[in-house]
């Protein structure tokens, strides 16, 4: 009985990096969902939540042919560094992000829509900058959303399984996350070794699942999964 501690490493690898750019590009896209009056943007947030309800092969497939040898940003990428995105490092991160995209930005809109916007008057009326109202007034009080965002789309990112093996195929050290380990593990019947790695990755999800819920008893509006106001 034993854990392929490589396969962990990359996937906590995975999921931080994940996590950091989902942060990153995910404030700027929720921030707009939740103030803007477009009336069609639902249409945007339908397009984010499709990794919800899509089977995971199937969003698994698609981002593959975006990814591979015959599509501009794959050939573009292969021009740039000789090789194709696919079965790559970085195209599970492509992949990934795409994945865990509302896992992230949902909790970061509902937290962004919960803020009273006479707030936002009385610091654009003081004369602070939309920039200096954003992080100054929106982010703190929208800490709690935004932590649960990121914990969600980490704990979403260890968890995956379709989407990385469409992507990236099973290759260790490169692509050969953790649940592709466990399910190698159980093809190969050594029930021992799937069950040790599956345990570890069910404690340290539990773990992050009480810390979301924990966080949830504070404030209950701030991470639920769901379409803006």
């Amino acid at each position: 009985m034993s854990i392929d501690w490589q396969s962990f490493r990359l996937t906590l690898e995975l999921a931080a990096l994940v996590s950091a750019i989902l942060l990153v590009a995910g404030l700027p896209l929720a921030y707009w969902i939740a103030f803007s009056r477009w009336r069609l943007k639902f249409l945007v947030e339908a397009i984010i939540a499709l990794p919800i309800v899509l089977p995971p092969t199937v969003l698994g497939f698609y981002v593959l042919v975006a990814l591979g040898s015959h599509s501009p940003l794959g050939r573009w990428w292969q021009s740039f560094t000789g090789h194709t995105l696919a079965f790559t490092f970085t195209g599970l991160v492509i992949g990934s992000i795409v994945y865990s995209l509302p896992f992230a930005v949902q909790p970061f809109t509902t937290a962004f829509s919960s803020v009273d916007r006479k707030l936002l008057a009385a610091s654009a009326t003081l004369g602070a900058s939309p920039a200096r109202t954003f992080f100054r007034v929106v982010v703190p009080l929208s800490m709690p959303g935004l932590i649960t965002g990121v914990v969600l789309a980490f704990a979403h990112t260890m968890g995956e399984f379709g989407v990385v093996l469409m992507i990236g195929g099973n290759i260790p050290g490169v692509t050969r996350t953790v649940s592709i380990d466990i399910y190698d593990q159980v093809q190969a019947s050594n029930y021992a070794g799937a069950n040790a790695t599956a345990l570890l990755l069910l404690v340290f999800c539990f773990a992050v699942l009480a810390a979301v819920y924990g966080l949830n008893r504070r404030n209950p509006k701030s991470w639920m999964i769901g379409p803006a106001n």
